[in-house]
């Protein structure tokens, strides 16, 4: 067994690797870029090493830097991680080259799996059931459109080298597929510097599951069950469960087959997934195959009992696999939500910048542990008062539950995001929490285009429903009446100032628009009882008892006899007095007042916010890589003004409407803050 390994990689998967070579008692080094200086993964480690300057291209992605750091070090092998050199043939070849183990397949494995053309002709032989389609690079377009109409409408073109939804179209027509074809291929020959093209039966209301599989040196090649990964956005997973609600045990047995067929064909060694598209009648057909760990694997560790990072180590150091298929358990439920700094309310836009607070829910499970199950999980690379940098991908952690049946890790799930206290950055917890409350997602009825179906037109506040909207009212009633309670009880107040407990107040959940809604709000008062209270709404009798303090923001509890959690902060940026309550993914701000207060407060006039109309601002943090216009320039509407890179994406931002550009207000090569001016229309 290794006694040193080095981590090719950054964030919660280079976190998650550490913590399993503790356990194993081997000792651990960190790369890290200039940017990553002060991040998680460099603290847990044994040892650090520098690597470059911020961009992945001069730091993470420099397999030379990367070997050398080992070799300095003395680390035997190197664990990538996913993403970076994860399924680069190229590295795992080198490190073979150096004498040093790459903990993942050999690299003839990830050669033979990395060309998705190439890849289905291997699984066709291996006898793995393809997409009936043309797998051979295609020249033209009107080949394009006479191979599309010989499989039947719809097809997917697909570049050879795509990946994360790039160089991919859906054709429907002949004009669909023509120029679908050209796009793809521009887009293919742009991104990946490989513009051949493939076209394939588009399966429809199709379902992405995949099965991990686990092979040994020694022959041995086992699978661990599915994954159900059919939420996605944009081809970008964002919720995964195991085991899937849709599949039998007869397709769960005959993929699971295919995908060790598959993995035997091409002498794999190491944890892999097979990913397939499963229609709905149960047809399933090979997708392609991740030749690393995956971002999803903590769902298959929660069912099965086992350390996929532990058993990737054990086959790379040449051990036999420790169990056969017979052995493969499949225990209770797990899901996984992706907890990314995206904005949903702004179409998801990234959002960078120094997490104010950072408090995920209370762990009952651990990452390479794998005896205390039934709980849940955190895995994340940052930390409290940690920086979400704009140079690598948006995630901040991954949140995982294992419960004994689907419902039960659908409601862990949802009391676990109440509880993640994210400030300083935005984050899509409001989404998840919008997916787990969907009717179709509790019944198990979705398939890969659920998000574009349900929420095409983008995501609002409006799109989290509520099951009792008044109990975000009741909550900042419950937390103004205790704060009062200890103002009420400090001694030493003077004689006719004391702080009066009211049995009367009024919410005004406030709207940005003036349109105020005002609910009275009836306390009782209880004797006796420290953090009880009892509320009259509209009828309705809520009975709130909670122990947590009143400075904390994740406050814990029941209603009514039933449990809750929700985050409770007094002040806001509009107005320090009110409290903002988020539960269930609703959240509103509220004022808490007399019924005088509350009077007077409706003959406040409503100051509407600054029109902001003739500018163009940026919509999320990021670096500025161009301003396309220049003072005295006429501008038409949608045309191109300026360019916002973030987290490897690049934004492009157009004119809203004619004009002529009065000022330029940021520079080229700029950190711009969201909402920034970048230009004023005269």
């Amino acid at each position: 067994m290794f006694t040193k390994i080095l981590i090719a990689n950054r964030g919660e998967i280079a976190c998650r690797v550490m913590a399993t070579a503790k356990k194993m008692g081997i000792a651990t080094v960190a790369v890290y870029s200039e940017a990553d200086k002060d991040a998680r993964h460099v603290q847990l480690a044994d040892e650090a090493v520098l690597l470059g300057a911020a961009p992945s291209r001069e730091s993470y992605l420099v397999a030379e830097k990367i070997i050398a750091a080992a070799k300095q070090t003395g680390a035997q092998a190197i664990h990538p991680g996913y993403g970076f050199l994860s399924e680069n043939e190229g590295f795992a070849k080198r490190c073979e080259e150096e004498s040093i183990i790459f903990i993942g397949p050999k690299h003839y494995s990830i050669a033979a799996m990395g060309d998705k053309i190439a890849s289905k002709k291997l699984a066709s032989e291996a006898k793995v059931n393809c997409i009936p389609g043309y797998n051979d690079a295609i020249e033209t377009a009107e080949k394009a459109v006479e191979i599309a109409k010989g499989i039947g409408y719809p097809v997917m073109i697909k570049a050879s080298a795509g990946g994360g939804g790039k160089g991919l179209r859906v054709a429907y027509n002949d004009k669909e597929a023509l120029e679908g074809f050209t796009s793809c291929r521009n887009e293919a020959r742009n991104s990946f510097g490989d513009d051949r093209v493939f076209i394939e039966k588009f399966v429809q209301e199709p379902r992405h599951i995949e099965i991990q599989v686990l092979g040994d040196a020694h022959g041995n090649v086992i699978y661990l069950n599915e994954r159900e990964c059919s939420i996605q956005r944009r081809h970008q997973k964002v919720i995964e469960e195991a085991p899937s609600p849709f599949i039998t045990e007869a397709t769960r047995k005959a993929m699971g087959e295919q995908a060790v067929a598959l993995a035997k064909a091409v002498k794999y060694q190491s944890a892999g997934t097979v990913e397939f598209v499963v229609g709905k009648d149960q047809d399933f057909y090979f997708l392609e195959m991740n030749t690393r760990l995956q971002v999803e694997h903590p769902v298959t560790e929660c069912i099965t009992g086992l350390d996929l990072v532990e058993l990737m180590i054990r086959v790379a150091a040449g051990e036999k696999l420790p169990l056969a298929q017979a052995d493969v358990q499949r225990n209770g439920w797990a899901m996984e939500c992706r907890i990314n700094a995206e904005d949903p309310f702004r179409n998801f836009l990234p959002s960078t910048g120094r997490l104010v607070r950072f408090s995920p829910p209370a762990q009952t499970m651990w990452q390479g542990n794998t005896q205390e199950l039934q709980g849940v999980r955190v895995d994340t690379g940052v930390q409290d008062g940690g920086e979400i940098p704009m140079y690598y991908d948006s995630m901040i952690a991954k949140l995982i539950v294992h419960g004994q049946s689907r419902a039960e890790a659908i409601a862990k799930m949802r009391e676990a995001l109440n509880a993640f206290v994210i400030r300083g950055v935005q984050s899509n917890i409001p989404f998840q929490a919008a997916l787990l409350a969907h009717p179709k997602f509790v019944s198990g009825d979705f398939n890969t285009g659920f998000i574009a179906e349900n929420y095409g037109k983008g995501f609002s506040s409006e799109d989290v429903p509520h099951d009792d909207p008044q109990v975000l009212q009741a909550i900042a009633a419950f937390v103004r009446r205790k704060t009062h309670e200890r103002a009420a009880g400090i001694s030493g107040q003077l004689a006719g100032y004391e702080v009066k407990l009211e049995s009367d107040v009024v919410v005004i959940t406030l709207d940005t628009d003036g349109k105020h809604a005002y609910t009275p709000v009836h306390v009782e008062e209880i004797q006796g009882k420290v953090g009880f209270a009892r509320l009259n709404i509209s009828g309705s009798s809520y009975e709130i008892h909670s122990n947590s303090r009143l400075n904390d923001i994740a406050i814990h509890g029941s209603i009514n006899g039933l449990p809750f959690t929700a985050q409770v902060e007094r002040g806001t940026q509009k107005n320090p007095l009110a409290y903002r309550v988020l539960h269930n993914g609703t959240q509103i701000d509220a004022l808490v007042l007399s019924p005088r207060a509350a009077e007077l407060h409706k003959l406040m006039p409503h100051k509407k916010p600054p029109d902001m109309s003739k500018y163009v601002l940026s919509p999320m943090p990021g670096l500025l890589v161009d301003v396309a216009v220049q003072p005295g320039q006429k501008v038409q509407a949608g045309e191109r003004v300026a360019v916002i890179e973030a987290m490897k994406m690049e934004n492009v931002l157009f004119a809203a409407a004619d004009g002529v550009v009065g000022k330029v207000l940021a520079t080229k090569g700029e950190s711009l803050s969201v909402d920034q001016p970048i230009v004023e229309f005269a």
